[in-house]
């Protein structure tokens, strides 16, 4: 393989590569600001006050983004895309449609207690989510459709099930985050049975998914003591 000159157009590539990575570093740096203003509850916060936490200049904010909405927007379907990524690494290899929906919803349900920066995302954004074609949404739709055509749910509206689900998760979510005292695996269960049993499952059926053994979701857990109480003000 010929070495291409250092100054000559074969060197190009490389610098364009190192521009697209410190793009990448700089877009990172903005969502990662907006999630956890968004988790504090701070949604007015000015844009220069975002990339002052991003330790961005102004001019890279427009860079990336037109306004601080748009940054807003992506902030929560980048967490809830790699939040469904990493559930979907659970549940890939289970056949049966109406089980991996029913393990993904348990997963989640219980992840939004033990991870609160995804909990307040959520909350703050979730009657826009439920549609919407990123995060949660689509995964749960492409499994309440696939068993749907199974004949596993007897709803026959695959939007109806995924707006139902998408309503109990937000309910859910609120829940257990304003009554932390509430066992955890056990409220997440039950509505997920109840939910299960509004997709046209029997009472038998939803609770013989509901008390399939989980896998160990530990490693993604956060410290809740990373994020301010929903009940509390958050520091100025």
């Amino acid at each position: 393989m010929d070495v291409p000159d250092r100054d000559g157009p074969a060197s190009r590539p490389a610098s364009v590569s190192r521009l697209e990575r410190r793009k990448m570093r700089t877009r990172s740096a903005l969502v990662r600001a907006a999630q956890s203003f968004i988790a504090q509850g701070k949604l007015a916060v000015p844009i220069l006050e975002i990339t002052q936490a991003a330790d961005v200049g102004m001019g890279s904010f427009y860079n990336h983004f037109s306004s601080k909405e748009e940054l807003f927007e992506a902030a929560v379907t980048d967490a809830l895309d790699d939040l469904g990524a990493l559930l979907d690494g659970f549940t890939g290899s289970i056949a049966d449609p109406a089980e991996a929906f029913t393990t993904n919803y348990r997963l989640t349900g219980r992840l939004m207690r033990h991870r609160p920066q995804e909990a307040a995302l959520l909350l703050a954004h979730g009657s826009s989510l439920i549609m919407s074609d990123r995060g949660l949404s689509p995964r749960a739709l492409r499994d309440i459709t696939a068993a749907i055509e199974q004949r596993r749910f007897t709803i026959s509206d695959p939007e109806l099930g995924l707006a139902i689900a998408g309503g109990m998760l937000v309910g859910l979510t609120t829940l257990l985050r304003e009554r932390p005292q509430r066992d955890t695996d056990a409220t997440v269960d039950e509505v997920t049975e109840r939910l299960l049993r509004t997709l046209g499952m029997t009472s038998r059926q939803a609770k013989a998914l509901c008390q399939k053994p989980l896998p160990d979701i530990s490693a993604l857990q956060d410290s809740p003591a990373e994020w301010p109480s929903p009940s509390k003000p958050a520091a100025p």
